[in-house]
């Protein structure tokens, strides 16, 4: 007996049998029924019974004769309905009990009536009735409907019985181990049937999309079967037999794909080829050209298969997502076909495909277009169906990694591209002339068309989209190179043409505009490339090729401003001519608007020359000029003229009318290359004395003029200011040309006391000429005191002996040495002490010690002890053999210095000394001026020579 439950009075139950319901050799299970309605009796009894009814006794039990005749009227039926099962039409909570048509379902109702056959026991028969036909239209729906019932029947639990499902199934007069069986078979032939859902349940067919669904339905009701009835403890879910049959599904169908692409593609979506298409294809199979790819496969030689199987690719993952996702829909959470379908295909797809890009990788047969090409194929189908896939979701594909070495070789063949469409495009410009392309546009068409080229080989690099950031910033820095050999062969032609076109003004601004236009168009590259997020290397690259266009836009400026270096000279020489027509002595104040207004009008009178030339360039140069180049037009044409102004009238060059010397001093040369004067061109004389560079005087500027000059300065200031829209004014302050000029102009107004300060500060570097070609030497000992009372300063400086003079003469050689105190505030003190001469004698010794009084008005930072040794003649003026010389701020510290100081022919000055010497060489009547002057310009003249 199965369990059941005790009543109070020890009933267990009951179980009346109808005596006509017993037939033959019995065993039968009864369930027991209650005596009473307040009676808590559940549970089974089986029996055993054994009739005996005379003409009747070999006659089955009745249960395997309902069986017998359920089955044979279902065979009967569907033989009737041709091989398919009828399935009656019936609504209602006991539609599942309805089995056949009328006729059919009263017989077996009948029979089960007559003879006890319990209900659960007619729907497990027909069950297994059905599981033979299960693929027959309608049928998978019966079939969940009937076992989600029975389901019901053995799980169903009440408040007053405790008899488990498991046991209740025990018990049924169909049998456990049937049914089981029977649920086990049907499982593994869904399952199956399952695996080619695409084949069995074809999406076209919206009977068999309804079956599938209905086929999975069954499969659940299945796993609740073995879960609540069977009451297994993990049978396995329906979800993940089902995910795994879809699986096994797309597994066959992409392998089906692959091996028959081409004649699917054909089918599929060629249908109306061409004999055309046809021919070809026969041609390149006589060709060789598909021996790689049997049967239409892949080949090393073409990539003709790879978009068709991505083609074939896409349709069943379309029609996975678009039909059999909305039929197979019972597990959520757990299974979306179309997501499957696009995971799996795209995993099956990325092996093949990465192992045949690895083979082209070594032959590389195929143009690099096709790559490209099958590339965006790749990425259209990756980003469309898998990238939102949750296992690709939120991370970084591979395929641009298969496709990397081909882009780049892509990149690399743009290069030649690109360097080809740039000389034509420059050709054509140039042959044009180098016209506008518009009104308002200043520059030429080459540019346009330079970057047009670049801006396409960029929008292919961008449409690739391409997901993996190391893969996408090396395409960065390919292009940035490309970009960099492109732009700066267009700056290199432009340079070689610039010259020719310099007198042909409106060209060369254009030309100058298209260097700066490739600037502004390099920007936005830079920027669409991604700006300050672009990779480091690629935007070094960028910045440096920046750069390079900044200094050729520069170099330009400089050839073309060069190239007016000759009239703007002439200007600036006529201006130095009205200049020096500026007649007047004695400062000026400017305070006084008398004055202020005469020196006003005298600079304008001045610039005339000047500003009608800069009038007529300037307004051209505006309107043809972008801004920016402009400003590095006047930037260079500031240069030139205040230099000019600076050389020409300030500083002139230095002249011997005498000896019919020729102009040293260019306006682009150093003022320093006057000691070359006294060098290369004076060696006939000895020296070059006071008097001949006093003659230069004549050309130094009054007070009045310098003020003329300074008030014209600040209206060339102002001119090339503009009002704000040329160069700032604190770079026009702070130009070096401009602050040059002021000094020069400055230094006229001192007086000689800190013309000579500023001389012994500035003049570091006097004795370079002694260590580069020295003539002898001298030893000498100074010793620097300072009064504690007074401050004043005192020098004692001994003479010891000289070494090695290096002096041909063919006369008597008598040297000497002369010490000179250079400094401030030294007009009423003694400024020279010479030695006693030794006759004959090349390393004399003298050992003769003089005194110097140096005052308190300065620290002795701002002296210079100056030798000369020279060759003492009777009758005439002596002549010089070496100089030296010694700055008081080197033994400061120490207080005392004993060393040879080596003899050089000259001393060497800067611009600065050289600017003081023209000054202080105007100043006839100054005494200390004129020693100072020709103590510093006299240089060693030739020797005599000793046959």
């Amino acid at each position: 007996m199965s369990k059941f439950n005790r009543e109070s009075d020890d009933f267990l139950g009951q179980a009346i049998i109808e005596v006509r319901t017993l037939s033959g050799e019995m065993d039968v299970w009864y369930n027991l029924e209650k005596r009473t309605d307040k009676s808590a009796v559940s549970g089974a009894i089986r029996l055993h019974i054994s009739v005996e009814i005379k003409g009747e006794e070999k006659v089955a039990p009745y249960h395997v004769q309902y069986t017998c005749l359920h089955e044979n009227l279902f065979h009967y039926l569907c033989e009737e309905a041709g091989g398919s099962v009828k399935l009656p039409v019936v609504k209602g909570d006991d539609a599942w009990k309805v089995y056949f048509d009328d006729t059919a379902q009263e017989i077996v109702d009948e029979f089960a009536m007559r003879y006890g056959i319990e209900s659960i026991y007619q729907a497990m028969t027909h069950f297994s009735c059905l599981s033979s036909k299960y693929m027959c239209a309608g049928v998978p729906a019966v079939m969940s409907t009937l076992l989600a019932n029975i389901n019901a029947y053995y799980a169903h639990t009440t408040s007053n019985t405790a008899v488990s499902a498991s046991d209740r199934f025990a018990a049924s007069n169909f049998g456990k181990e049937k049914f089981v069986k029977l649920l086990d078979q049907v499982h593994n032939s869904v399952r199956i049937d399952l695996s080619m859902y695409r084949n069995n349940f074809p999406a076209s067919n919206p009977e068999k999309l309804q079956d599938l669904k209905s086929t999975v339905d069954l499969l659940t009701s299945i796993t609740f079967f073995r879960m609540k009835v069977q009451e297994l403890s993990s049978p396995p879910r329906a979800s993940q037999v089902v995910k795994d049959c879809v699986k096994a599904c797309m597994k066959s169908t992409y392998q089906f794909l692959y091996e028959n692409c081409d004649e699917l593609y054909q089918r599929e979506f060629q249908t109306d080829a061409t004999e055309k298409e046809q021919q070809q294809q026969a041609q390149q199979k006589e060709s060789g050209q598909g021996q790689d790819g049997q049967d239409g496969g892949p080949s090393i030689k073409s990539l003709d298969f790879w978009p068709k199987l991505i083609s074939l690719i896409i349709s069943v993952i379309e029609e996975d997502k678009n039909s059999y996702t909305l039929v197979l829909n019972q597990f959520p959470q757990e299974l979306h076909v179309g997501q499957v379908s696009a995971e799996l295909m795209w995993t099956l797809f990325s092996v093949d495909m990465k192992y045949a890009l690895e083979e082209h990788e070594q032959h590389k047969l195929c143009k690099s277009i096709d790559y490209m090409n099958l590339l965006f194929k790749v990425k259209w189908l990756y980003n469309k169906y898998v990238a939102d896939v949750p296992p690709y979701k939120g991370t970084i594909p591979e395929y641009p990694g298969w496709f990397e070495p081909f882009v780049l070789q892509w990149l690399g063949e743009n290069d030649d591209v690109s360097l080809e469409y740039l000389h034509s495009a420059y050709d054509r410009d140039k042959k044009d002339g180098f016209q506008q392309t518009a009104e308002h546009s200043l520059f030429s068409a080459s540019v346009v068309d330079v970057f047009t080229q670049l801006n396409q080989c960029f929008d292919v690099i961008k449409k690739l989209e391409c997901p993996d950031p190391n893969i996408l910033n090396c395409y960065m820095r390919r292009f940035a190179k490309t970009i960099n050999k492109v732009l700066l062969a267009y700056a290199d032609l432009v340079r070689r043409d610039f010259p020719r076109l310099t007198s042909r003004e409106k060209t060369a601004c254009i030309l100058m505009n298209n260097i700066q236009q490739l600037r502004v168009q390099l920007e936005k590259v830079f920027e669409s490339m991604g700006g300050n997020d672009l990779d480091p290397e690629a935007a070094n690259i960028l910045k440096e090729l920046q750069s390079k266009l900044s200094g050729v836009l520069d170099e330009l400026a400089s050839m073309f401003a060069n190239s007016l270096e000759l009239k703007i000279q002439g200007s600036v020489q006529e201006l130095g001519a009205l200049l020096a027509k500026v007649k007047g002595g004695g400062n000026v104040a400017l305070s006084k608007p008398s004055d202020r207004q005469n020196v006003s009008h005298e600079a304008d009178m001045v610039l005339r020359p000047l500003m009608d030339l800069l009038d007529g360039s300037l307004s051209l140069y505006a309107q043809m000029c972008e801004k920016t180049v402009l400003k590095r037009l006047l930037k260079e044409l500031w240069r030139i003229v205040i230099h000019s102004l600076e050389k020409s009238v300030v500083l002139p060059p230095l002249t011997d009318p005498g000896s019919n010397l020729p102009l040293l001093l260019s306006n682009t040369a150093k003022i320093e290359d006057v000691s070359r004067l006294f060098l290369n061109h004076v060696s006939g004389k000895q020296q070059v004395s006071f008097l001949e560079l006093s003659k230069e005087a004549e050309k130094n500027l009054t007070p009045r003029q310098c003020a003329v000059l300074d008030m014209a300065l600040d209206t060339i200031k102002q001119y090339f200011h503009a009002g704000g829209s040329g160069l700032k004014k604190t770079f026009l302050d702070k130009s070096p040309e401009l602050q040059s000029l002021r000094y020069a102009l400055s230094l006229y107004t001192q007086t000689t006391d800190t013309l000579i300060k500023t001389f012994v500060n500035t003049q570091t570097s006097q004795d370079q000429p002694s260590s580069e070609d020295p003539v002898g030497e001298i030893s000498i000992q100074v010793d620097l005191f300072t009064h504690p009372g007074t401050g004043e300063h005192k020098v004692t400086v001994k003479v010891v002996a000289a070494n090695d003079l290096k002096w041909q003469t063919t006369g008597m050689f008598r040297p000497f040495v002369e010490v000179n105190l250079v400094g401030p505030h030294l007009s009423d003190k003694r400024r020279k002490h010479t030695t006693k001469s030794k006759s004959n004698n090349w390393s004399p010794k003298y050992n003769e010690t003089f005194h110097f009084i140096l005052g308190n008005e300065e620290d002795p930072d701002a002296y210079e002890l100056h030798f000369c040794v020279k060759d003492y003649c009777f009758a005439r003026e002596d002549r010089l053999l070496g100089v030296a010389v010694m700055q008081l701020r080197d033994i400061v510290e120490q207080g005392s210095c004993a060393c040879w100081c080596a003899l050089g022919k000259r001393v060497q000055l800067d611009e600065t000394g050289w600017t003081i010497l023209r000054i202080l060489s105007q100043r006839s009547n100054d005494e200390v001026a004129k020693e100072f002057v020709k103590l510093k310009s006299e240089c060693r003249g030739q020797e005599d020579v000793v046959v």
